[in-house]
């Protein structure tokens, strides 16, 4: 396919995507309907679109979507050649929207990874990541987390029959590692609240090695159905599924976030609970450029008073004894330090418990082990994420 023919393609997608149709979702339709169009074909049109949104303020806006486009595909090729080509005063001031600086600190190591091309992970089972990164190909692993694989390859991973066969997930690496620090134990019953599609709900089922349940609640029935498809092809039964949303209480206002409360869908408790919340998803803008443009500082102060919520709601069903995470793949402080210090605050039978920092050379030495950390991208070359552990207290 000619340069001009990816332009073309790209321009499409461009056109049909809007608020309530993003870009990735935009992507799928598109090429879903392009049945003649290749893996390599493929490819090239979903970088071209997400080069659009990763250098969009830079474009001229008054050029044709085709010739957009090939600017930013040219500005990302000098990006990648000599990162330090753009100034970091020009990343902070366009490749992240305005109200994000007053959010969190946006250093220069962040902003460069931020317009860099994401790199593929992918989680084999427990203890086949040799075997599989043999088969593959194109693979290398990482000392963050055992089971972690980079897949440099150009193969469509999708169609391969290691896929078709459950010995492997597409799972960036920095959500492989919250199942690490969440440390589950065979014999143990865990509760992953906002399981979504169910990346970390078989990760944990897997680390459990059959001996345990996970149980999996989502707002959305349809991820939840989508988890069992992931489930049944990967082989993997030790897990439940139940319907969790938030619920208005008539006393307050939907609108003020405050009265939101997250009944629980059960009344058992767990040994540990994995609160994956909703997020500005700031952590994931390298993968997904055009959220950048499309979430509001609004949204992280509703995303906020609904992510108190649910973990709130979520630590009534810890077991004295028992482990309570927070994560999410975002970096704003309202959704990551302060949820954290506002919920310990609150809660003096929850203790914050020390985890060994990811990849600290020594978990053991004085430094390298804390309740609450972010997993920088610029450091994982993976997404961005908080993790936050409690501990509840016996009586």
């Amino acid at each position: 396919m000619s340069d001009s023919s990816t332009l073309n393609h790209a321009s499409r997608v461009l056109a049909t995507v809007g608020y309530d149709l993003p870009a990735d979702a935009a992507l799928r339709r598109y090429l879903g309907n392009a049945r003649s169009l290749g893996p390599r074909e493929r490819r090239s049109i979903s970088a071209a679109v997400f080069a659009y949104y990763r250098w969009l303020l830079w474009l001229d806006a008054k050029a044709s979507s085709q010739k957009q486009v090939e600017q930013a595909l040219s500005m990302g090729e000098r990006f990648d050649g000599d990162p330090r080509s753009v100034k970091p005063e020009a990343l902070a001031a366009l490749a992240v929207p305005p109200w994000l600086k007053d959010e969190m600190t946006l250093s220069a190591e962040f902003l460069r990874n931020l317009q860099s091309k994401p790199v593929l992970w992918i989680r084999a089972r427990p203890g086949t990541a040799a075997r599989l990164a043999a088969e593959l190909g194109d693979c290398a692993a990482t000392p963050l987390a055992p089971d972690a694989l980079r897949y440099n390859g150009t193969k469509d991973l999708f169609v391969t029959p290691q896929f078709h066969a459950g010995a492997f997930e597409i799972q960036d690496l920095s959500s492989q590692m919250v199942s690490h620090i969440a440390g589950p134990t065979p014999g143990q019953s865990w509760w992953d609240a906002c399981a979504g599609e169910g990346g970390k709900t078989l990760h944990l089922a897997d680390l459990l090695q059959n001996r345990g349940v996970v149980w999996a609640t989502d707002r959305s029935v349809r991820r939840l159905e989508v988890l069992k498809r992931r489930a049944a092809r990967a082989r993997i039964f030790n897990y439940r599924t139940a319907y969790w949303g938030l619920e208005e209480e008539r006393s307050h206002p939907a609108s003020s976030g405050a009265g939101r409360t997250a009944r629980l869908p059960f009344k058992t408790t767990f040994d540990g609970v994995l609160v994956d919340a909703p997020c500005s998803g700031v952590g994931t803008w390298r993968r997904n450029p055009h959220a950048r443009w499309t979430t509001s500082q609004e949204d992280v102060k509703e995303l906020s008073a609904i992510q108190a919520s649910l973990l709130r709601g979520a630590a009534q069903a810890v077991k004295p004894g028992g482990c309570l995470l927070y994560a999410v793949c975002t970096l704003t402080h309202s959704e990551t330090t302060e949820i954290a210090s506002s919920f310990s605050a609150s809660h003096p039978e929850f203790e914050p418990e020390a985890r060994p920092l990811p990849g600290a050379p020594n978990a053991q030495a004085a430094g390298t082990q804390t309740a609450s950390f972010f997993l920088w991208p610029q450091n994982l070359d993976a997404n961005g994420m908080f993790v936050a552990v409690w501990r509840r207290k016996k009586p």
